[in-house]
Protein backbone atom coordinates (compact mmCIF):
# COMPACT_ATOMS: atom_id res chain seq x y z
CA UNK A 1 0.00 0.00 0.00
CA UNK A 2 1.08 3.65 -1.01
CA UNK A 3 0.00 6.87 -1.26
CA UNK A 4 0.70 8.17 -4.56
CA UNK A 5 -1.17 12.10 -4.37
CA UNK A 6 -1.54 13.78 -0.95
CA UNK A 7 -2.78 17.06 -0.34
CA UNK A 8 -4.40 19.85 1.62
CA UNK A 9 -6.58 23.12 1.88
CA UNK A 10 -6.74 24.85 4.94
CA UNK A 11 -5.84 22.00 6.94
CA UNK A 12 -3.71 23.64 10.12
CA UNK A 13 -1.09 25.79 8.64
CA UNK A 14 -1.39 25.29 5.02
CA UNK A 15 -3.77 27.45 2.99
CA UNK A 16 -3.06 24.44 -0.08
CA UNK A 17 0.45 22.37 -0.12
CA UNK A 18 0.21 18.86 -2.78
CA UNK A 19 2.71 16.13 -2.91
CA UNK A 20 3.18 13.44 -5.64
CA UNK A 21 4.71 10.48 -3.77
CA UNK A 22 6.26 7.24 -4.69
CA UNK A 23 6.76 4.24 -2.88
CA UNK A 24 10.32 3.84 -1.53
CA UNK A 25 11.51 6.54 1.13
CA UNK A 26 10.48 10.23 1.38
CA UNK A 27 11.93 12.82 3.27
CA UNK A 28 10.57 16.14 4.68
CA UNK A 29 12.66 18.70 5.08
CA UNK A 30 12.27 21.92 7.03
CA UNK A 31 13.04 23.79 10.06
CA UNK A 32 10.47 23.94 12.97
CA UNK A 33 7.31 25.44 12.76
CA UNK A 34 7.16 25.05 8.72
CA UNK A 35 4.47 22.99 8.64
CA UNK A 36 6.12 19.50 7.56
CA UNK A 37 4.64 17.52 10.89
CA UNK A 38 0.90 19.25 9.96
CA UNK A 39 1.05 17.58 6.21
CA UNK A 40 2.00 13.90 7.67
CA UNK A 41 -0.75 14.84 10.60
CA UNK A 42 -2.91 14.98 7.74
CA UNK A 43 -1.63 11.56 6.32
CA UNK A 44 -2.27 10.36 9.85
CA UNK A 45 -6.37 11.88 9.68
CA UNK A 46 -6.84 10.42 6.34
CA UNK A 47 -6.40 7.21 7.81
CA UNK A 48 -7.48 7.22 10.95
CA UNK A 49 -10.14 9.89 11.37
CA UNK A 50 -8.13 11.10 14.50
CA UNK A 51 -5.12 13.14 14.76
CA UNK A 52 -1.89 12.26 16.93
CA UNK A 53 -1.50 15.71 18.05
CA UNK A 54 -5.08 16.94 19.45
CA UNK A 55 -8.17 15.16 20.62
CA UNK A 56 -10.78 17.35 18.52
CA UNK A 57 -10.67 18.69 15.35
CA UNK A 58 -11.58 22.37 15.65
CA UNK A 59 -7.93 23.01 15.58
CA UNK A 60 -7.01 21.28 12.47
CA UNK A 61 -9.07 24.17 10.42
CA UNK A 62 -6.96 26.33 9.87
CA UNK A 63 -7.29 30.29 11.48
CA UNK A 64 -10.25 32.03 9.52
CA UNK A 65 -11.48 29.19 7.34
CA UNK A 66 -14.42 27.04 8.07
CA UNK A 67 -13.37 23.62 6.55
CA UNK A 68 -10.22 22.18 5.87
CA UNK A 69 -10.18 19.35 3.21
CA UNK A 70 -7.55 16.70 2.43
CA UNK A 71 -7.21 14.19 -0.41
CA UNK A 72 -5.20 11.28 -1.10
CA UNK A 73 -4.73 8.47 -3.60
CA UNK A 74 -4.09 5.14 -2.51
CA UNK A 75 -2.77 2.52 -4.68
CA UNK A 76 -3.28 -1.51 -2.83
CA UNK A 77 -2.85 -4.67 -4.89
CA UNK A 78 -3.53 -3.24 -8.22
CA UNK A 79 -6.12 -0.53 -7.25
CA UNK A 80 -6.35 2.89 -7.24
CA UNK A 81 -9.12 4.45 -4.98
CA UNK A 82 -9.59 8.65 -4.23
CA UNK A 83 -10.37 9.90 -0.62
CA UNK A 84 -11.50 12.98 -0.01
CA UNK A 85 -12.28 13.96 3.91
CA UNK A 86 -14.29 17.61 4.45
CA UNK A 87 -13.86 18.95 7.97
CA UNK A 88 -16.19 21.55 9.53
CA UNK A 89 -16.44 23.74 11.78
CA UNK A 90 -19.81 23.79 13.40
CA UNK A 91 -21.61 20.88 11.33
CA UNK A 92 -20.63 17.02 10.62
CA UNK A 93 -17.62 15.94 8.75
CA UNK A 94 -17.91 14.55 5.52
CA UNK A 95 -16.03 12.01 3.45
CA UNK A 96 -16.11 10.58 -0.13
CA UNK A 97 -14.83 8.30 -2.00
CA UNK A 98 -13.59 8.46 -5.96
CA UNK A 99 -15.88 11.40 -5.78
CA UNK A 100 -18.62 9.79 -4.22
CA UNK A 101 -19.93 10.73 -0.77
CA UNK A 102 -21.05 8.07 1.80
CA UNK A 103 -23.12 7.79 4.50
CA UNK A 104 -20.53 8.26 7.59
CA UNK A 105 -16.51 9.13 7.48
CA UNK A 106 -16.01 6.09 9.11
CA UNK A 107 -16.88 3.96 6.00
CA UNK A 108 -13.31 5.49 4.47
CA UNK A 109 -11.60 3.75 7.35
CA UNK A 110 -9.04 0.94 5.85
CA UNK A 111 -8.61 2.21 2.42
CA UNK A 112 -5.53 4.18 4.02
CA UNK A 113 -3.48 1.97 6.54
CA UNK A 114 -0.68 4.00 8.34
CA UNK A 115 1.55 3.45 11.12
CA UNK A 116 2.87 6.43 12.62
CA UNK A 117 6.09 7.43 15.09
CA UNK A 118 6.24 10.52 16.60
CA UNK A 119 7.06 12.51 19.63
CA UNK A 120 4.11 12.09 21.49
CA UNK A 121 4.63 8.56 21.37
CA UNK A 122 6.74 8.74 24.59
CA UNK A 123 3.54 9.36 26.20
CA UNK A 124 2.33 5.80 25.46
CA UNK A 125 4.94 4.67 28.13
CA UNK A 126 5.17 7.71 30.51
CA UNK A 127 1.31 8.88 30.40
CA UNK A 128 -1.85 8.07 31.82
CA UNK A 129 -3.98 4.94 30.91
CA UNK A 130 -6.06 6.66 28.30
CA UNK A 131 -3.38 6.85 26.31
CA UNK A 132 -2.58 2.89 26.31
CA UNK A 133 -6.21 2.52 25.57
CA UNK A 134 -6.30 5.44 22.81
CA UNK A 135 -2.82 3.41 21.18
CA UNK A 136 -4.58 -0.20 21.66
CA UNK A 137 -8.22 0.86 19.92
CA UNK A 138 -6.53 2.61 16.97
CA UNK A 139 -4.56 -0.49 16.45
CA UNK A 140 -7.92 -2.35 16.26
CA UNK A 141 -9.51 -0.51 13.71
CA UNK A 142 -6.59 -0.53 11.69
CA UNK A 143 -6.72 -4.10 11.97
CA UNK A 144 -10.40 -4.18 11.52
CA UNK A 145 -12.45 -1.40 10.50
CA UNK A 146 -16.21 -2.97 11.79
CA UNK A 147 -14.74 -1.91 15.09
CA UNK A 148 -14.64 1.97 14.62
CA UNK A 149 -18.18 1.11 15.05
CA UNK A 150 -17.87 -0.62 18.24
CA UNK A 151 -16.07 1.97 19.68
CA UNK A 152 -18.54 4.24 19.19
CA UNK A 153 -21.51 2.71 20.47
CA UNK A 154 -19.73 2.42 23.24
CA UNK A 155 -18.77 5.56 23.93
CA UNK A 156 -22.31 7.21 23.40
CA UNK A 157 -23.52 3.83 25.87
CA UNK A 158 -20.84 5.00 28.58
CA UNK A 159 -21.94 8.73 27.78
CA UNK A 160 -25.69 8.15 28.54
CA UNK A 161 -24.65 6.19 31.32
CA UNK A 162 -22.47 8.38 33.14
CA UNK A 163 -25.03 11.53 32.59
CA UNK A 164 -27.53 8.94 34.30
CA UNK A 165 -25.55 8.27 37.31
CA UNK A 166 -24.80 12.16 37.48
CA UNK A 167 -28.15 13.59 37.19
CA UNK A 168 -30.15 11.08 38.94
CA UNK A 169 -27.51 10.88 41.29
CA UNK A 170 -30.05 11.29 44.87
CA UNK A 171 -33.01 9.71 43.37
CA UNK A 172 -30.62 6.29 42.33
CA UNK A 173 -29.57 6.64 46.10
CA UNK A 174 -32.72 6.06 47.34
CA UNK A 175 -34.22 3.80 45.02
CA UNK A 176 -31.05 1.56 45.97
CA UNK A 177 -31.61 1.62 49.64
CA UNK A 178 -35.39 1.20 48.91
CA UNK A 179 -34.37 -1.99 47.05
CA UNK A 180 -32.29 -3.07 49.80
CA UNK A 181 -34.39 -2.85 52.18
CA UNK A 182 -37.26 -4.85 50.94
CA UNK A 183 -35.43 -7.48 50.16
CA UNK A 184 -37.07 -8.49 46.88
CA UNK A 185 -36.81 -11.60 45.27
CA UNK A 186 -34.90 -12.09 41.95
CA UNK A 187 -38.25 -12.79 40.03
CA UNK A 188 -39.35 -9.51 40.89
CA UNK A 189 -40.42 -7.39 37.75
CA UNK A 190 -38.57 -3.97 36.94
CA UNK A 191 -41.90 -2.75 36.89
CA UNK A 192 -41.51 -2.63 40.51
CA UNK A 193 -37.94 -0.45 41.28
CA UNK A 194 -38.00 3.16 41.18
CA UNK A 195 -37.66 4.64 37.16
CA UNK A 196 -34.18 6.23 37.02
CA UNK A 197 -32.96 2.81 38.98
CA UNK A 198 -35.07 0.83 36.02
CA UNK A 199 -33.44 2.92 33.21
CA UNK A 200 -29.74 2.56 34.82
CA UNK A 201 -30.38 -1.27 34.30
CA UNK A 202 -31.35 -1.14 31.03
CA UNK A 203 -28.33 0.83 30.49
CA UNK A 204 -26.50 -1.93 32.27
CA UNK A 205 -27.35 -4.01 29.49
CA UNK A 206 -26.73 -2.11 26.62
CA UNK A 207 -22.59 -1.24 28.43
CA UNK A 208 -22.32 -4.86 28.85
CA UNK A 209 -23.13 -5.65 25.14
CA UNK A 210 -20.73 -3.03 23.48
CA UNK A 211 -18.35 -3.24 26.44
CA UNK A 212 -17.72 -7.14 25.50
CA UNK A 213 -17.58 -6.93 21.94
CA UNK A 214 -14.50 -4.13 22.52
CA UNK A 215 -12.82 -6.31 25.24
CA UNK A 216 -13.09 -9.11 23.21
CA UNK A 217 -11.08 -7.32 20.69
CA UNK A 218 -8.50 -5.56 22.67
CA UNK A 219 -7.70 -8.94 24.20
CA UNK A 220 -7.41 -11.17 20.61
CA UNK A 221 -5.36 -7.36 19.78
CA UNK A 222 -2.84 -7.91 22.72
CA UNK A 223 -2.44 -11.42 22.85
CA UNK A 224 -1.21 -10.46 18.93
CA UNK A 225 0.69 -7.86 19.47
CA UNK A 226 2.89 -8.93 22.53
CA UNK A 227 5.56 -11.07 20.45
CA UNK A 228 6.05 -8.88 17.95
CA UNK A 229 6.67 -6.08 20.98
CA UNK A 230 8.68 -7.85 22.23
CA UNK A 231 11.09 -8.89 19.55
CA UNK A 232 11.19 -5.04 18.05
CA UNK A 233 12.51 -4.08 21.60
CA UNK A 234 15.00 -7.07 21.45
CA UNK A 235 15.86 -5.10 17.94
CA UNK A 236 16.62 -1.64 18.98
CA UNK A 237 17.67 -2.00 22.84
CA UNK A 238 19.69 -5.20 22.98
CA UNK A 239 21.52 -4.85 26.11
CA UNK A 240 17.97 -4.04 28.35
CA UNK A 241 15.91 -6.19 29.38
CA UNK A 242 13.01 -8.00 28.23
CA UNK A 243 9.79 -6.11 28.06
CA UNK A 244 6.04 -7.23 28.46
CA UNK A 245 2.38 -6.66 27.80
CA UNK A 246 -0.70 -7.66 29.21
CA UNK A 247 -4.38 -6.38 30.56
CA UNK A 248 -5.58 -5.54 33.24
CA UNK A 249 -9.18 -5.46 32.97
CA UNK A 250 -11.50 -3.45 35.52
CA UNK A 251 -13.31 -7.07 35.74
CA UNK A 252 -10.90 -7.81 38.88
CA UNK A 253 -9.18 -10.31 36.31
CA UNK A 254 -4.94 -11.09 36.69
CA UNK A 255 -4.34 -10.49 32.73
CA UNK A 256 -5.11 -11.51 29.65
CA UNK A 257 -4.98 -15.30 30.68
CA UNK A 258 -8.10 -14.94 32.90
CA UNK A 259 -10.38 -12.90 30.45
CA UNK A 260 -13.38 -15.02 29.34
CA UNK A 261 -12.82 -16.19 26.15
CA UNK A 262 -16.01 -15.41 24.76
CA UNK A 263 -17.91 -12.30 23.71
CA UNK A 264 -21.09 -13.48 25.86
CA UNK A 265 -19.21 -14.28 29.06
CA UNK A 266 -17.22 -10.93 28.52
CA UNK A 267 -20.90 -10.11 28.87
CA UNK A 268 -22.07 -12.07 31.49
CA UNK A 269 -19.39 -10.84 33.48
CA UNK A 270 -19.56 -6.92 32.79
CA UNK A 271 -23.08 -7.68 33.80
CA UNK A 272 -22.12 -9.40 37.15
CA UNK A 273 -19.67 -6.73 37.90
CA UNK A 274 -21.77 -3.76 37.19
CA UNK A 275 -24.70 -5.14 39.88
CA UNK A 276 -21.53 -5.81 42.30
CA UNK A 277 -20.58 -1.97 42.32
CA UNK A 278 -23.68 -0.59 41.64
CA UNK A 279 -23.46 1.48 45.65
CA UNK A 280 -20.74 2.45 45.07
CA UNK A 281 -21.11 4.03 41.32
CA UNK A 282 -24.26 5.92 42.97
CA UNK A 283 -22.84 6.98 45.52
CA UNK A 284 -20.18 8.76 43.09
CA UNK A 285 -22.34 9.24 40.42
CA UNK A 286 -19.66 7.84 38.19
CA UNK A 287 -18.87 4.45 35.91
CA UNK A 288 -16.79 2.18 37.42
CA UNK A 289 -16.58 -0.71 35.46
CA UNK A 290 -15.95 -1.07 31.70
CA UNK A 291 -13.28 -1.45 28.82
CA UNK A 292 -13.00 3.03 29.64
CA UNK A 293 -11.52 1.59 32.99
CA UNK A 294 -9.12 -0.78 31.63
CA UNK A 295 -5.27 -0.60 31.34
CA UNK A 296 -2.47 -2.16 29.00
CA UNK A 297 0.64 -2.85 31.35
CA UNK A 298 3.66 -2.63 29.98
CA UNK A 299 6.45 -3.95 31.88
CA UNK A 300 10.45 -3.88 31.44
CA UNK A 301 11.89 -7.24 33.73
CA UNK A 302 10.61 -7.50 36.92
CA UNK A 303 8.96 -3.85 36.97
CA UNK A 304 6.40 -1.64 35.40
CA UNK A 305 8.00 0.41 32.99
CA UNK A 306 6.36 4.19 34.04
CA UNK A 307 8.93 4.72 36.70
CA UNK A 308 11.58 1.83 36.27
CA UNK A 309 12.51 2.56 32.07
CA UNK A 310 15.02 5.14 31.61
CA UNK A 311 14.51 7.91 29.58
CA UNK A 312 15.74 5.60 26.24
CA UNK A 313 14.23 2.91 27.27
CA UNK A 314 10.93 4.68 27.00
CA UNK A 315 11.75 5.83 23.79
CA UNK A 316 12.60 2.33 22.65
CA UNK A 317 9.33 0.83 24.26
CA UNK A 318 7.47 2.98 22.32
CA UNK A 319 9.23 2.37 18.92
CA UNK A 320 8.99 -1.45 19.71
CA UNK A 321 5.13 -0.70 20.35
CA UNK A 322 5.00 1.27 16.91
CA UNK A 323 7.13 -1.49 15.23
CA UNK A 324 4.69 -4.14 16.48
CA UNK A 325 2.01 -2.71 14.85
CA UNK A 326 3.41 -2.61 11.67
CA UNK A 327 4.30 -6.22 12.24
CA UNK A 328 1.29 -7.72 13.24
CA UNK A 329 -0.73 -5.20 9.89
CA UNK A 330 1.83 -6.93 7.59
CA UNK A 331 1.15 -10.36 9.24
CA UNK A 332 -2.38 -9.39 8.10
CA UNK A 333 -1.27 -8.91 4.64
CA UNK A 334 -1.52 -5.48 4.94
CA UNK A 335 1.24 -3.06 4.25
CA UNK A 336 0.47 0.01 6.12
CA UNK A 337 2.27 3.54 5.43
CA UNK A 338 5.19 4.30 7.59
CA UNK A 339 5.49 7.69 9.02
CA UNK A 340 8.28 8.89 11.00
CA UNK A 341 7.55 12.19 12.34
CA UNK A 342 10.82 13.78 13.74
CA UNK A 343 11.67 10.75 15.63
CA UNK A 344 15.49 10.96 15.20
CA UNK A 345 16.37 14.47 16.62
CA UNK A 346 15.21 11.82 20.06
CA UNK A 347 17.49 9.44 19.71
CA UNK A 348 21.09 8.58 19.88
CA UNK A 349 23.24 7.05 16.45
CA UNK A 350 22.20 3.36 17.43
CA UNK A 351 19.09 3.54 17.97
CA UNK A 352 18.71 5.60 14.68
CA UNK A 353 20.51 3.47 12.61
CA UNK A 354 18.71 0.25 14.17
CA UNK A 355 14.90 1.70 13.78
CA UNK A 356 16.17 2.64 10.18
CA UNK A 357 17.35 -0.26 9.41
CA UNK A 358 14.39 -2.39 10.48
CA UNK A 359 11.65 0.18 8.47
CA UNK A 360 13.70 0.48 5.46
CA UNK A 361 12.47 -2.17 3.70
CA UNK A 362 8.61 -0.82 4.20
CA UNK A 363 6.75 -0.60 0.84
CA UNK A 364 6.40 3.58 1.55
CA UNK A 365 8.17 5.46 4.47
CA UNK A 366 7.17 8.94 5.03
CA UNK A 367 9.99 11.21 7.31
CA UNK A 368 9.85 14.27 8.71
CA UNK A 369 13.61 16.04 9.96
CA UNK A 370 14.52 19.48 10.70
CA UNK A 371 17.95 18.85 9.20
CA UNK A 372 18.61 16.37 6.69
CA UNK A 373 21.84 15.05 8.38
CA UNK A 374 19.16 13.45 11.15
CA UNK A 375 18.57 10.95 8.82
CA UNK A 376 20.21 7.75 8.91
CA UNK A 377 22.01 6.76 5.14
CA UNK A 378 19.53 3.37 5.42
CA UNK A 379 16.83 5.76 4.65
CA UNK A 380 18.33 7.69 1.76
CA UNK A 381 15.22 8.83 -0.33
CA UNK A 382 13.49 11.26 -2.23
CA UNK A 383 13.66 15.07 -0.59
CA UNK A 384 11.14 17.64 -0.32
CA UNK A 385 12.27 21.37 1.78
CA UNK A 386 9.24 22.43 3.63
CA UNK A 387 9.54 26.52 4.08
CA UNK A 388 7.69 29.59 3.30
CA UNK A 389 4.27 27.33 3.27
CA UNK A 390 5.76 25.55 -0.16
CA UNK A 391 6.63 22.11 -0.50
CA UNK A 392 9.70 21.83 -3.17
CA UNK A 393 10.89 18.66 -4.72
CA UNK A 394 14.68 18.38 -4.63
CA UNK A 395 16.32 15.69 -5.41
CA UNK A 396 17.88 12.98 -2.87
CA UNK A 397 18.65 13.55 0.61
CA UNK A 398 21.86 12.25 0.53
CA UNK A 399 23.17 13.48 -2.44
CA UNK A 400 26.67 12.22 -2.71
CA UNK A 401 29.37 14.49 -3.26
CA UNK A 402 31.59 15.40 -5.99
CA UNK A 403 34.65 13.48 -6.00
CA UNK A 404 34.01 11.09 -3.33
CA UNK A 405 34.07 7.32 -3.29
CA UNK A 406 30.00 7.31 -3.79
CA UNK A 407 30.16 9.63 -6.66
CA UNK A 408 32.45 7.43 -8.51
Amino acid sequence: MYLRRFSVTDFRSWPEAELELDPGVTVLVGSNGAGKTNLVEGIGYLATLGSHRVSSDAPLIRRGAEQALLRGEVHHQGRKLGVELEINSGRPNRARVNRSPVSRPRDVLGILRSVLFAPEDLSLVRGDPSERRRFLDELLVARFPRFAGVRADYDKVLRQRSALLKSAKPALRAGSRGRVRRAEPATSSSDDLPDDLTTLEIWDGHLARTGAALLAGRRELVVALAPYAREAFAEIAPSSDEIGLDYRSSLGTAGVAELPATTAELEERLLTRLAEVRGQEIERGVCLVGPHRDELDLALGEGPAKGYASHGESWAFALALRLASYRLLHADDVEPVLVLDDVFAELDAARRRALAGLVAGAEQVLVTAAVAEDVPRELDGVRFDVADRTVRRAGRVAEPVPGSEEAR
